[in-house]
């Protein structure tokens, strides 16, 4: 703030002098860039293109980092795979670990791509939310079956937008599909 009041007070100065200053804005295209974090979907059998949905979906809703495919020779920061049990997400930290894509929720009739969202919603720092709604895509299995939903609200996408504009750690944790 004293900043902004001390540069209107220079330019107050050499207008009068008969200067004039022209102030470039950044470009948008200057803005940071998003943090882009790898994930491997080989070991997700039959739900790759579920997995890669669940990313596209968030990458679709949020601005400061971005979910790609790991591309050959480059190692992952997200590691997906598929088991009987129930999905289910491993963080080593904000933005690294692993989950499963458990094929008991899908048996169970849970949406494959809310799964998939959701689980690396974990990723990206949410917590279980067991909101009941299915609005909130991290209220995971609280939400009746039926529903479909595989975005995020806006606050969801808003928290995580924030997890990865600074310098924010969110410390390991395991998280289970609330079931």
């Amino acid at each position: 703030m004293l900043f902004k009041r001390l540069a209107a007070t220079l330019l107050a100065v050499l207008a009068t002098a008969g200067l004039q200053v022209v102030v470039a804005e950044p470009a948008a295209a200057e803005a940071a860039a998003p943090r882009v974090l790898y994930y491997d979907a080989s070991q997700a059998r039959e739900f790759v293109s579920v997995v890669h949905q669940g990313a596209q979906i968030w990458n679709s809703r949020v601005v400061n980092v971005r979910l790609e495919p790991v591309p050959a020779g480059r190692t992952p920061n997200i590691r997906v795979y598929a088991d009987n049990g129930w999905p289910r997400a491993y963080t080593t930290s904000l933005g690294n670990g692993r989950w499963y894509m458990g094929r008991e929720a899908v048996n169970d009739g849970y949406y494959p791509p809310r799964i998939a969202a959701h689980e690396f919603g974990h990723l990206l720092g949410l917590p279980d939310r067991r909101t009941g709604l299915c609005s909130d895509l991290m209220s995971g299995s609280s939400a009746p079956v039926s529903c479909t939903n595989a975005y995020p609200s806006a606050a969801e996408a808003a928290a995580v937008d924030r997890n990865f504009g600074g310098s924010v750690r969110v410390p390991a944790r395991e998280f289970a599909w609330a079931g």
